[in-house]
């Protein structure tokens, strides 16, 4: 398989004007297809600085693929540097000159003489054109037997000339024929930490790899596998994930693409009950997570703060009572200076649950990490409940 490396061009990418979609897409569909890519990287529109990363990365990896820097304009520099640090001239094509003017015209205007620069691509480079944009792209090989890709920033016309003429290239040339596929589990109310004193062992395997993510209140733990087919791949990921589910238990609330508040809020459906919620110091965040969500009966209430966790109790009652609700969370957030304190009380037509929790991460991550808290505290509870 080739190794392949990515560079995201455009000083608007670095100054965060723009956010970088481009990487995002490429990465995974390369993955799907069964490509390694050992880096990406980010550069300005600074013709010397993308010169030395192309050839940086042509001594480490088989492919190089670039996107933005083709337009008109003198901060689009991408052509040239590319030539560069292949060590060749640009080189004028007519007849990409006319495709542009063709194109002018079918939106009734006329290219400027800046557009001519489109015109040029490295020496010996094998032109990409471009239906649905101006910024023709090209395809360079070395003696070597690597590859320079060039495509537009644009994200609608990369993933166009990606999809219909740069992947089908490199299907051909690296006779690509694996695929690569992953699944990722979601756990609640347990730390990175615990997790990977639970599944240190798997961490450590080559094909399936496993891999941990942490987020507020979340543990993302990603399993991915390469074979020859996609059906081979997800065999092979299939009972590890089943030993992560044994080794996590309630934990894991769900995978790839389910969230713990749409869980949640099936669970709160499912349960028949309505649900009041009260929460303290979050600034809105449980609350606004279930609204995302359809379907469960929710009423809720927000406060700044409350005076002291010992309240709560009382709080959840009368909130319930005034509500005419069958079941009721309280949440309530207390700042500190080193830690952040979480109370929370559960009432259930079943039982009362109570529990006290503490969060030392960034302060601004708290009234996130006490929101999927609070949710993953219905969850466990009601579906404790259905289980006995």
């Amino acid at each position: 398989m080739p190794i392949i490396e990515i560079i995201t061009i455009g000083t608007e990418l670095l100054l965060g004007d723009i956010q970088d979609t481009n990487t995002r897409f490429l990465t995974r569909s390369l993955r799907d297809h069964g490509v390694d890519i050992y880096r990406t990287m980010m550069i300005g529109d600074n013709p010397a600085r993308i010169t030395l990363a192309v050839q940086e990365a042509l001594g480490r990896s088989d492919v190089v693929l670039t996107t933005g820097g083709l337009g008109p304009t003198v901060d689009d520099p991408t052509r040239q540097a590319v030539a560069d640090a292949l060590a060749v001239p640009l080189e004028y094509h007519p007849e990409l000159w006319e495709q542009i003017i063709l194109r002018f015209k079918r939106y009734g205007r006329s290219p400027s003489e800046n557009n001519r620069r489109q015109a040029y691509v490295p020496q010996g480079a094998k032109i990409i054109p471009n239906p649905v944009g101006t910024a023709p792209s090209f395809i360079c090989e070395t003696p070597d037997g690597k590859s320079v890709i060039s495509l537009p920033g644009v994200p609608r016309e990369m993933e166009y000339l990606y999809q219909n003429e740069v992947l089908p290239y490199l299907q051909s040339r690296f006779e690509l024929n694996s695929t690569l596929q992953t699944c990722v589990l979601h756990a609640a109310s347990i730390g990175e930490s615990r997790v990977d004193e639970l599944i240190a062992d798997l961490e450590t395997l080559s094909n399936p790899t496993v891999g941990l993510l942490a987020h507020p209140g979340q543990t993302d733990i990603r399993v991915a596998a390469k074979a020859a087919t996609r059906e081979d791949a997800l065999a092979l990921i299939a009972p590890v994930v089943a030993d992560i589910r044994s080794r996590l238990g309630q934990a894991i609330f769900g995978q790839d693409d389910e969230t713990l508040e749409a869980i949640t809020a099936n669970v709160i459906k499912e349960s028949g009950f309505t649900c009041a919620i009260l929460e303290a110091g979050l600034g809105g965040q449980l609350i606004s997570l279930l609204a995302r969500t359809a379907g469960a009966p929710i009423r809720s209430d927000i406060r700044s703060t409350l005076d002291s966790p010992a309240i709560l109790t009382s709080e959840v009652a009368r909130f319930k009572e005034i509500t005419g609700s069958q079941m009721a969370l309280g949440v309530n957030l207390q700042p500190g200076q080193s830690q952040q304190n979480l109370t929370l009380h559960l009432v259930t037509p079943h039982g009362v649950y109570e529990d006290n929790r503490s969060y030392g991460g960034p302060p601004e991550y708290g009234p996130m990490w006490a929101a999927r808290s609070g949710l993953d505290f219905i969850r466990t509870h009601i579906k404790k409940e259905r289980e006995n």
